[in-house]
């Protein structure tokens, strides 16, 4: 009886195999790979150079915000400070903690404390913080209670549902501007956050985009 089908066929089922396991291969070692905290991103906690307390610095001794992270009222990248900022207390306080060396080597050879990394916006995201925080967006709202992070982590998801959820919404996370970096305000309640939110956005003229080209320009 002749052949119904061409010899080569006769492979057609083991060439399937090896891509079903290529594919399975793959799959799982991307999942291992990308979907972990450093990619997803919310509880991304990475071991820093000098374990750097905000809980201590924000919470107890009521450091402002900007102090550190100058230009966040001013650029659109909110900055990590250098070593002199850090040396403007720290030649007094805890001078010679070995904690501190790596702030110590940067502040005398002028080479950057080689912080990791934690909010990072993708390349094809356009975020401005000056916008946010001079409209009375606080800190807290994309970054977390960071006043009582003992050890700072990626408290929010940063997804587009995230982002577009404040703008759809603005007057439920809108606040007055010299309450933007008072990380402990709270509104009286949710009706009075409305109201004074509903106020601010129409005094203010806020309307965030929704449209593509708001954010990805």
């Amino acid at each position: 009886m002749a052949n119904i089908f061409p010899k080569w066929s006769n492979n057609v089922p083991k060439q399937c195999l090896i891509a079903l396991g290529l594919i399975t291969i793959a799959v799982t070692v991307g999942t291992t790979y990308y979907a972990t905290p450093k990619y997803i991103r919310v509880g991304y906690q990475p071991i820093q150079p000098v374990a750097f307390d905000h809980s201590l610095h924000i919470g107890q001794l009521g450091i402002d915000c900007r102090y550190c992270h100058t230009y966040v009222d001013r650029s659109e990248h909110s900055n990590v400070p250098d070593a002199a900022t850090c040396m403007n207390c720290h030649n007094q306080i805890k001078r010679d903690s070995p904690a501190l060396a790596p702030v110590r080597e940067s502040w005398s050879t002028g080479k950057p404390v080689p912080w990791v990394r934690i909010h990072k916006t993708p390349d094809y995201v356009f975020f401005n913080h000056a916008v946010h925080v001079n409209r009375g967006i606080s800190c807290l709202e994309c970054h977390g209670q960071v006043n009582e992070m003992e050890t700072l982590h990626h408290a929010k998801s940063h997804s587009m549902k995230f982002c577009l959820d404040c703008h759809r919404n603005p007057e439920a996370f809108i606040r007055p501007v010299d309450k933007v970096f008072d990380l402990d305000w709270m509104p009286d309640s949710e009706e009075k956050q409305l109201e004074m939110g509903k106020e601010m956005v129409h005094n203010w003229k806020v309307n965030p985009p929704v449209s593509c080209s708001g954010c990805h320009r």
